[in-house]
């Protein structure tokens, strides 16, 4: 059945540039990847977009514990990230960085358009003020007690006990999470963008291009006037400053999603192609794939944002659930918190392909990774029912038959044919996201097959009739070619081996309707392996490496945050230093360069996070303790050889370890 061809961009949610790539985000990743491979194999103009999410408070501060630029940092991020995601087959046609000029530009065309168009107001508010970090904290950079239900440790914008919504100078007790001080009230001035003059719009909107369930959760925002959304953060901030506001930056929410009209415009400019045809042009179509969590600001916010500044809204916003391991939630103390690139030092990346589609469907329900299901599903589907169909049957044409296809039997054409007759079914399966259904075809097509297999037992009709057991391996073969057709948008290396397999160029979903009969067959290759629990239990292994099992209570060590053993802490060389010099770093908040001699004739360069609490000059000709088997660091300033122990108290006061007068620079420290 033929279709009109269909212009298509499609987004997933921006990673952020302050973490890793765990197999939670990869839930997304790869429902994106299924869904435009799919688009792509059916012939329809098709563009999968994304990029690094790069800015904000997160950023600047882990960049500046580093002694780094905030530019190194999210580009070693995205180094990276594009890794991972390489290596998991995910197939972007752009992969960009929301730190780039084309989005700077666009935020402020939008912003602009949002002004003129009397959208964006300025008010004046208290926030939280950390005098000792000199910066104005975030919700996620301050904790303290929720003023609804009074429980301890919540962030300083919702409650995660009593689902409270509150704002943050509102919190009871608040503490700063970089220092652990007690922040001030301060005033600022900032620029909010207005959302209730969009009520009716959004009312509309929201049912129109979300799942009801989705939607109703929304529209409970519209019991109240819909109150403005803040777009600017103060300086120190990493982001784009915002024009005529010198000291204010555009709030990273705001030229986030923004990010996706970049990349896209980065794709075509390298493409020769035209923006406006690709998001403005009313035939086109756009779709975002993401979280339930950021479910407000695709929904609410940036639709909103779209209609005041002139651009085309999404054509509709999928929303999925979270994963679970094991039926809980990802836990770093169980090993279940997995890393992409952990998962890829163990596994086959296809394996968690063909899982995750297993069980994705187009619904926000959370998805469960069972771990000994995930083994045995693909030893039992993928392996044993699927990729046995080619291994048996090519092996036996090479071994018995001289490698060559004949002609297939008239039940095995009739397998076939009801085989290439489940191709709507399956279309329509991949077109609504139901992954998990359009495997269960394949799985049933699969049983079927096997059942053929085994009633014709061409093992044994090859020694009688060696023609007849050449029908049954064309016939299997051809309805495995289907199969791997079907599985191209979940198994895209699979199928192009298996292409290469039927001397064939790469599968696109016309080719269901191609026989290969009377044709040579190359030699079978590896497809599939099956999983050994053992990798599973390594992997699980690595992800809780250094997270030690809780220890008994021991007298004397109940505030120590975690214990190791003799044999761990005698690894370390633990050596008094003399400081030849110490000298301020230019450009660093925090570090120190200090020149240590440890009594073998070559200085030691350390940089130490000491500037608040030191003088350089104090420290001069002082003995320190120095760790000084430290794998040497790379460093913006330098190469870092060592550390220099501190101890620290809890009001973040911070004093130099030194040895008593008479230790001579070398001596090791017991």
């Amino acid at each position: 059945m033929l279709q009109k061809k269909r212009r298509i961009v499609a987004t997933s949610a921006l990673p952020y540039a302050n973490g890793d790539i765990h197999i939670g985000h990869l839930v997304e990743y790869l429902q994106t990847d299924f869904w435009t491979r799919f688009q792509k194999m059916r012939g329809h103009e098709c563009l999968y977009i994304c990029a690094d999410d790069t800015h904000g408070t997160p950023i600047m501060v882990r960049s500046r514990n580093e002694g780094i630029t905030p530019e190194e940092l999210i580009a070693r991020s995205f180094a990276l990230h594009s890794k991972d995601f390489e290596d998991f087959q995910i197939a972007f046609d752009h992969y960009g960085s929301t730190n780039c000029r084309e989005n700077r530009e666009l935020s402020e065309r939008i912003f602009k358009a949002m002004r003129e168009a009397g959208s964006v107001t300025a008010r004046v508010q208290p926030q939280l003020y950390c005098e000792k970090d000199s910066m104005f904290l975030p919700d996620r950079f301050v904790k303290g007690d929720c003023p609804q239900c009074g429980a301890q440790g919540q962030y300083g914008d919702s409650c995660d006990i009593c689902s409270a919504t509150y704002a943050a100078e509102d919190l009871k007790n608040p503490v700063c999470t970089l220092c652990g001080s007690t922040p001030i009230t301060r005033e600022s001035e900032h620029l909010y963008f207005e959302l209730e003059p969009q009520r009716d719009f959004l009312r509309e909107w929201i049912p129109a291009h979300t799942a009801p369930e989705i939607a109703n959760k929304l529209l409970e925002w519209f019991d109240e006037p819909l109150r403005g959304w803040c777009i600017s953060r103060d300086a120190p901030y990493f982001g784009f400053e915002i024009p005529d506001y010198p000291g204010k930056f555009f709030y990273v929410w705001l030229d986030a999603p923004i990010g996706y009209m970049a990349s896209l415009t980065c794709w075509c400019e390298e493409h020769g192609e035209s923006f406006d045809q690709w998001w403005q042009n009313p035939a086109a179509e756009l779709y975002h794939f993401i979280g339930k969590d950021i479910v407000r600001f695709h929904s609410l916010f940036w639709p909103a944002m779209l209609k005041t500044a002139g651009f085309k809204t999404p054509d509709r916003v999928f929303v999925h659930g979270f994963l679970t391991v094991n039926g809980e939630k990802m836990s770093k103390s169980k090993g279940t918190f997995i890393k992409a690139r952990t998962y890829l030092n163990h596994l086959d990346p296809q394996d968690l392909r063909f899982y995750y589609a297993c069980k994705l469907n187009s619904g926000a329900d959370d998805m469960d990774l069972n771990l000994d299901d995930f083994i045995g599903r693909v030893n039992s589907d993928l392996v044993g029912k699927i990729t046995n169909l080619a291994s048996r049957g090519v092996q036996m044409l090479h071994k018995q038959l001289d490698g060559r296809c004949g002609q297939m039997d008239a039940e095995g054409r009739a397998l076939c044919e009801k085989a290439r007759a489940r191709a709507d079914a399956v279309a329509a399966h991949y077109e609504a996201r139901d992954f998990n259904r359009a495997m269960i075809e394949v799985r049933t097509l699969a049983d079927c097959a096997n059942q053929y297999f085994d009633g014709q037992s061409p093992w044994l009709l090859v020694k009688t009739d060696p023609e007849a057991a050449r029908s049954v391996m064309t016939s299997i073969l051809n309805i495995f070619r289907v199969l791997t057709i079907y599985l191209k948008p979940v198994l895209p290396d699979y199928a192009d081996k298996v292409a290469r397999l039927f001397n064939e160029s790469s599968y696109c979903w016309s080719d269901l309707h191609t026989n290969i009969e009377d044709a040579a067959v190359n030699h079978y290759t590896y497809l599939a392996k099956r999983v050994d629990k053992e990798a599973v239990d390594k992997m699980i292994a690595e992800s809780r490496e250094n997270k030690q099992p809780a220890q008994p209570a021991t007298p004397g060590i109940e505030s120590v945050r975690e214990v190791i053993d003799f044999e761990t802490f005698s690894k370390m060389d633990l050596r008094v230093a003399k400081v030849i010099s110490a000298e301020v770093v230019e450009g660093a908040d925090k570090l120190l360069r200090v020149m240590l001699d440890i009594g073998d004739g070559r200085p030691r360069q350390v940089f130490a996070g000491i500037k608040k609490h030191y003088d350089p000059a104090a420290l001069n000709g002082r003995q320190v303790v120095m760790v000084a088997n430290l794998a040497p660091r790379k460093m913006r300033f330098g190469l870092s050889e060592g550390m220099i122990l501190a101890a620290g108290n809890p009001d973040g006061g911070l004093f130099v370890v030194s040895p008593d007068q008479g230790a001579l620079p070398g001596a090791g420290v017991r």
